[in-house]
């Protein structure tokens, strides 16, 4: 069925009555792909020394804080101090640690392994138990935080935090208020204005999922390219003068083998895992080559996608992509990422941390926009690396706390799209953006760089 023409399409032909011709707009492009790169692969150091950097740096900046809003009367001691302040009021500051006996374990896997497969195959959601404790710890000490204003639910390990409270006779500190290093200042105005133009948002598309609709990605691709939608719509996708795909384009899930009964029956399931991987990657690299001949891609790796695990990801390798790679166009980049597209600064990840963080705190009525909001306030990417999610032992500084504010922030394989315009304490403003999965959702995000406005686009059949 031909949709009738409106009077808008009709004044957009030339003067012999041919549909026009619509150039792809374009914008700067500058990736800051050496600030989450490791300088040298040092394993022999231990994960000591993250908390160290993360603590030293952000403490420099909590300080003023926490003096601005308690005033100077109130000291800041130290942990080893606080022993001369039995039950009077002070500030603490540290590294937040919360003890809970189901976090991954390296040494419980290992003496599972003599127990019989009954006592281990029960699974958790998430870390979370009735005897979970919650700590501020320091360079030398540690000591038990308690009162009504410690909700275990909102207490995430590894975020630096001011306390205001008092140590009571029982060794404890109860919790009076709290202080955050908050999201970095916005840096003055650059003298070259916002591009025009769209950012085009997409995340797990699960190439390796047979039963996805394989006509829904061909829609979006016609989309893309021009091929599909009205004159208006055509005209309207030649702003989009990037897009962004936020991990698990390969796989957005693992097999689990927990339940495999026999060694051939594994090894068969795992050969069979490996032929789908390589053909899903075939249609990336297809995918890929094709949006290319368009427009310009950011290509992140996500949790299942075919590069290292621990973060930061590094892109995914030139090798495995060998048609996209011949592009000029195409920037491999890591996870997390940020960069300037258009004169904004444009950061996020391809969603690990925000899940990690749901499952040590267990709170599901707070919502991943709401989580996003609270890693600003801490100024962390990754607040739960190293404890709970896989990373590499840095040493020297704590690659994963924001140096600047950006002005788009995003999550990529979200459960749902959602936004919002966030406003911080400093005048900020970010937009927040949760990229839901492509491969259950249908859905990609558009959005405008000089308005900041969200459209999300669903590629449906109703």
């Amino acid at each position: 069925m031909v949709k009738e023409q409106d009077s808008n399409e009709q004044s957009l032909k030339n003067e012999n009555n041919e549909p026009p011709i619509f150039e792809r707009k374009t914008a700067k492009f500058e990736g800051f792909d050496t600030r989450f790169t490791q300088p040298t692969k040092d394993f022999s150091k231990q994960f000591y020394h993250v908390y160290l950097c993360r603590l030293e740096e952000l403490k420099k900046l909590i300080i003023p804080k926490a003096t601005k809003i308690w005033g100077d009367d109130v000291k800041i001691v130290t942990l080893a101090e606080l022993e001369n302040y039995d039950n009077e009021k002070c500030i603490i500051i540290g590294t937040l640690f919360k003890h809970q006996i189901w976090k991954p374990s390296i040494l419980r896997e290992l003496s599972e392994d003599t127990q019989e497969t009954s006592d281990r195959s029960e699974k958790h959601e998430d870390y979370c138990s009735d005897k979970d404790t919650a700590y501020l710890e320091d360079e030398m000490l540690r000591i038990k935080i308690i009162g009504d204003n410690v909700d275990l639910k909102k207490v995430v390990t590894g975020v630096v935090c001011g306390l205001l409270g008092k140590k009571l006779d029982d060794g404890t500190f109860e919790v009076e208020d709290w202080c955050f290093p908050g999201c970095p200042t916005k840096k003055p105005t650059p003298t070259t204005p916002v591009s025009d133009g769209k950012l085009l948002l997409l995340s797990g598309l699960d190439l390796a999922n047979k039963s996805n609709n394989p006509m829904l990605l061909d829609l979006l691709i016609e989309w893309i390219t021009g091929m599909a939608g009205t004159t208006n719509t055509q005209q309207d996708v030649s702003s989009i003068v990037n897009i962004l795909i936020a991990g698990n384009s390969v796989k957005s899930s693992s097999s689990d083998h927990d339940n495999i009964q026999g060694l051939m029956s594994s090894k068969a399931i795992k050969t069979q895992d490996t032929q789908e991987i390589s053909s899903a990657i075939k249609k990336l690299d297809k995918l890929l080559s094709e949006l290319l001949d368009y427009s310009s891609v950011i290509l992140m790796p996500g949790e299942h996608d075919p590069t290292n695990l621990m973060l930061p990801q590094r892109p995914i390798h030139r090798f495995v992509l060998k048609n996209s790679y011949k592009y000029d166009n195409y920037k491999g980049v890591g996870n997390p990422w940020i960069g300037n597209i258009g004169n904004r600064i444009i950061a996020g990840t391809s969603g690990q941390p925000i899940d990690d963080i749901i499952k040590v705190t267990g709170d599901k009525s707070t919502s991943t926009i709401e989580w996003m909001e609270k890693t600003l306030e801490w100024r962390q990417y990754c607040p739960t690396a190293p404890d709970t999610l896989p990373s590499y032992p840095y040493n020297g500084n704590d690659l994963f706390i924001m140096q600047e504010c950006p002005d788009i922030y995003f999550v990529g394989n979200a459960d749902k799209f959602d936004t919002k315009l966030w406003k911080g304490e400093d005048g900020q403003t970010v937009r927040i953006i949760c990229i839901p999965k492509f491969s259950t959702t249908n859905t990609a995000v558009l959005i405008d760089l000089k308005s900041l406005e969200v459209t999300p686009m669903y590629f449906g059949t109703s």
